[in-house]
């Protein structure tokens, strides 16, 4: 922090990026086309590009701006649309009807089937390459074998595969046809599949009959045949044969077998309309069944043709990883990068197999230029001593992208420590819900320390307090004020729509509330501090439990931490900080008091702990996420099996310790 208060500047794009960064090209079009004003708009501009006000043209005409990102992208529709936009509502908007289009048409439109496509690696799998070629004929044989088999627009397909170029192409198959996608990472258990598949009736189910991970086999032959029994309507299940190589299934097809039946086939593309189903994504699934998000082909599209060229800034030469499972919407995210003419870079198997270093191992040799990890990732490599840079050829590395929580400032200072300040560094938050980030990187707009650059184009993103007004400079609710292509079609099976409102909705009517607490800058840049839901409201004083957690970790004897504000019946409430240490340290000596001195330091003396307790281990969603809520809902006297579906979570047996303490 700075003297004036204003965090620190770690990196500035130079004039080379300045001139050449794909959302100056945008910018420079929209002005001839559209008179759009986005350079000089500030009197200290000096002509230069003024994203502020490019961004404030994307919320404000939001039909000029989505129709512009139409055209400028080249979208291919078989029919035109009508409109841009029906109504300005919320829920309830409909985007471009009377177009119809196919997402994986856009994927495969002009590609040179000698370049690579994928590059891809597993614990079980040395680094190896796709080309476009390979792309488009495994995609035609599985679309060409799905077909066979009855599969057509709107039908299901589940898969329960890991991050495999396989998984991609039988993606972009299921969307050529015209069918509906749904994932889940082989991690998951058999409860929490059922509960987001079945909500769908799919008709095929795509597995894999086995994995590895941090070094151990692990076996879903046993998975998939109850999966098959707790789905009725599942007419077909094709297994990969990832663990156990020639091995078949009993029951099941073989994928190579459904390739083969569709071998020689040529790739074709089912127009469907704008809003028609692409896939459904689920929230963490934490509490009761999850919520089963439908996004469209249109909107989905728009959305990442935007996001991956203006603010990822992919280019040509550009090889993108971003370390995910099939489970979490990052996955989606990185298959729609495919999008641009960048190619991309899969990984499946423990970010810390062999040790920490391994990420950066595939990095360096698989040439990435734009790497996108956990905020928990990169805090780790932190915390435990780790180098990148050291001992490996990091040279393509031009960019970073941290997502999934907030990146501590000690994070981003430990990047710019390791890489230099010729890095770009850009955190990023949104989610499922969108598929996308609401706030996220700009490579136009300096980074400061611990903020995020900027609200992202076409995203009327504020910060409002409890009566509806917009806040600068000050934490509040992240809503957005006006619709944007990619949030939900439905959830599916909410035929009222209710779920769908009272999850957005209900808080501010006609305007979509996130559950995120939120800071917008005077410099336009964001803070996010965490859940609304999970905040601890001390005296009118509101702390993000990421806060808290910045400072509890910044001691080293503190390795992990998870901290909750627990109703008492007296109508007042205590705050209960759990925390993971270090081996060989306890909370008999000073550390306590230590923790509550950087808490009243660094956050404020209202949430000082009311006890700090140590704990095995923080229990977490697949996807990384700690389980405050159900945690504070067990302490309240909840029944665990309630609050918390086991099979979503990656250390079920964590929650075992709360349960014992609400019964104590």
């Amino acid at each position: 922090m700075t003297e004036s208060g204003v965090p620190r500047v770690l990196w500035e794009p130079d004039e080379t990026l300045l001139e050449s960064a794909n959302i100056v090209e945008f910018a420079r079009w929209a002005e001839r086309t559209k008179g759009v004003r986005a350079f000089g708009d500030r009197a200290d501009a000096g002509g230069a590009f003024d994203y502020d006000a490019l961004w404030r043209w994307s919320t404000t005409d939001i039909e000029g701006f989505w129709a512009a990102i139409w055209e400028y992208y080249g979208v291919e529709s078989d029919t035109p649309y009508e409109q841009v936009l029906t109504e300005r509502v919320m829920p309830g908007a409909e985007w471009f009807p009377g177009a119809t289009l196919n997402y994986a048409r856009q994927i495969f439109e002009g590609r040179d089937p000698d370049a690579v496509a994928i590059r891809h690696a597993t614990e079980l799998r040395p680094l190896a390459e796709w080309t476009w070629g390979d792309l488009r004929r495994r995609t035609a044989a599985i679309a060409a074998g799905l077909r066979e088999r009855g599969v057509g627009p709107g039908d299901r397909v589940a898969a329960y595969l890991p991050n495999l170029p396989e998984t991609i192409a039988a993606f972009l198959a299921t969307a050529s046809l015209g069918a509906v996608w749904s994932s889940c990472s082989p991690d998951f258990g058999v409860r929490s599949v059922i509960d987001r598949f079945a909500q769908i009736e799919p008709k095929v189910l795509l597995a894999v009959d086995g994995y590895r991970y941090g070094g151990k086999d692990f076996d879903r032959r046993d998975v998939v045949a109850q999966l098959r029994e707790a789905m009725p309507t599942v007419e077909h299940t094709v297994v990969l044969d990832h663990l156990h190589r020639g091995e078949t299934t009993e029951g099941t097809t073989a994928w190579a077998d459904l390739e083969a039946s569709g071998a020689g086939a040529e790739l074709g593309f089912t127009p469907v309309a704008f809003d028609h189903p692409l896939w459904v994504l689920y929230s963490s699934g934490t509490t009761g069944l999850p919520k089963a998000i439908v996004q469209g082909h249109g909107g989905i599209l728009l959305e990442q043709l935007k996001n991956l060229h203006l603010h990822l800034d992919a280019r040509p030469d550009d090889r993108v990883f971003w370390y995910t499972t099939t489970g979490w919407m990052m996955w989606n995210f990185l298959v729609s990068v495919l999008l641009t003419r960048a190619s991309i870079v899969l990984y499946d198997g423990s970010p810390a197999a062999p040790d920490l270093d391994g990420l950066w191992d595939l990095a360096a040799d698989a040439g990435v230029t734009l790497f996108g990890t956990s905020a928990g990732y990169l805090s780790t490599c932190m915390k435990e001593g780790v180098h990148p840079a050291r001992g490996r050829d990091l040279s393509r590395l031009r960019g970073i992208g941290s997502t999934g929580s907030p990146l501590s400032p000690e994070a981003f200072a430990w990047v710019y420590e390791e890489f230099g300040s010729d890095l770009w560094l850009f955190s990023t938050s949104g989610g499922t819900d969108v598929c996308s980030c609401l706030v996220g990187g700009t490579p136009t707009l300096p980074v400061y320390e611990g903020e995020i650059q900027s609200r992202a184009l076409g995203m009327a993103v504020e910060a409002w307090d409890p009566d509806g007004n917009p806040l600068t400079g000050e934490v509040g609710e992240l809503v957005v004020t006006r619709p944007a292509p990619s949030m939900p079609v439905f959830f599916w099976g909410d035929e009222s729509g209710e779920r769908l409102h009272d999850s957005y909705f209900s808080t501010y009517p006609g305007i979509w509330r996130h559950g995120d607490w939120i800071e917008i800058t005077e410099r336009g840049t964001a803070v996010i501090y965490g859940r609304s839901d999970s905040t601890i409201n001390r005296g009118g004083v509101r702390m993000g439990t990421s806060e808290i957690y910045r400072a509890v970790l910044a001691l080293d004897d503190v390795v992990d931490a998870l901290v909750v504000d627990v109703p008492q019946g007296d109508g007042s409430s205590r705050i209960e900080l759990f925390t993971v240490l270090r081996e060989g340290a306890d909370l008999e000596g000073d550390l306590p008091k230590e923790i509550a001195r950087r808490i009243r330091t660094d956050c404020s003396p209202r949430h000082v702990p009311d006890r700090v307790r140590m704990i095995e281990a923080v229990p977490r969603t697949l996807s990384g996420k700690v389980l405050e809520v159900p945690v504070k809902r067990i302490l309240m006297g909840e029944p665990p099996e309630k609050v918390a579906s086991r099979d979503s979570l990656s250390n079920p047996e964590a929650l075992d310790h709360f349960s014992s303490l609400a019964d104590e």
